[in-house]
């Protein structure tokens, strides 16, 4: 009889496509990982991977056996949490994924909340792009992701939290009023993320420009945009939530609002649709927001 471990073996070369770290991932020796997948392959007359010494490959019904072992233990980690709803909110480990042009600026609002709130919350925080994370959250290596809309979510659900717009930041030297049309922006001069943050595409939607146009530079920082604009090496936009921690100590910047309709981003939580602990997202949807709202009107 095929077991939940076997599969879990299964998942673990699919993932790595190296038996050795598969094994490390799963706490168990090379052989004994080899040897579940060998005696699975047995039972259902299939090899589900191809390897040699030096790579290994899935087959093409090793694919169709993954996705439906994919299922089964989202299932199963479904059958595991039920219990978790019957417990004191946000009280048991939760796996957060978070887009880097909303972490360094919502994490120092809401992790001390939660620590003194939520003591008994175990939170891991892993940082990345938006399809990563999109990605991670459909495999189920995340519980949750908070990411900026629009952003295509191949089927998750959203939870908005919050919604802003964005900001010119430019030299001091360059001579503006309060605001800005996306029309009086030298775009020769515009620096922008490069590409795979969503942060660029939505600055491309508000300002209306064309995302085949060249840039004066792309960076993989709003810090660095912004240490670039104060050495009078062109322009940027950020969104609100970042402007105190990047420009309120650098004389050298001039900030401008972007006079566009907005809002320009909105920030949401994303979920799968089958994801049992709703209570625990709405808490952190509300704590998200309330935070940012006090953040808002210092």
């Amino acid at each position: 009889m095929i077991s939940i471990k076997q599969l879990h073996y299964a998942l673990a070369v699919a993932r790595r496509l190296h038996f050795k770290k598969a094994a490390d991932d799963c706490f168990v020796s090379p052989s004994t990982l080899s040897n579940a997948i060998t005696e699975l392959e047995n039972q259902i007359g299939f090899q589900i991977f191809e390897r040699t010494n030096k790579k290994v490959l899935v087959t093409k019904l090793g694919e169709e056996l993954l996705e439906k072992a994919k299922q089964i233990q989202f299932q199963i980690e479904d059958i595991n949490k039920l219990g978790e709803t019957q417990k004191i909110p946000l009280s048991t480990s939760l796996k957060i994924g978070i887009i880097p042009t909303i972490g360094p600026y919502l994490l120092p609002l809401v992790l001390p909340k939660l620590k003194h709130d939520y003591p008994k919350l175990h939170l891991r925080v892993i940082e990345g792009q938006s399809s990563a994370l999109v990605k991670k959250v459909l495999n189920g290596d995340l519980d949750l992701a908070v990411l900026a809309l629009p952003y295509d979510l191949d089927g998750l659900l959203a939870f908005r939290f919050w919604e802003e717009n964005f900001y010119y930041v430019t030299h001091k030297n360059n001579k503006h009023k309060i605001s800005i049309k996306a029309k009086e922006i030298n775009r020769s001069e515009l620096m922008l993320l490069d590409d795979g943050h969503c942060l660029k595409n939505h600055v491309l939607a508000a300002c209306k420009i064309n995302d085949k146009q060249p840039f004066s530079m792309e960076a993989s920082s709003l810090t660095t945009l912004v240490q670039l604009v104060a050495n009078n090496m062109g322009s940027t936009l950020v969104p609100h939530m970042s402007i105190k921690h990047l420009t309120s100590t650098n004389p050298l910047i001039n900030t401008l609002t972007l006079n566009e309709p907005g809002p320009h981003r909105e920030l949401a939580i994303i979920v799968r649709p089958t994801y049992s602990n709703t209570e625990n997202v709405l808490l952190l949807k509300e704590l998200f927001r309330s935070e940012l709202e006090k953040y808002s009107k210092q």
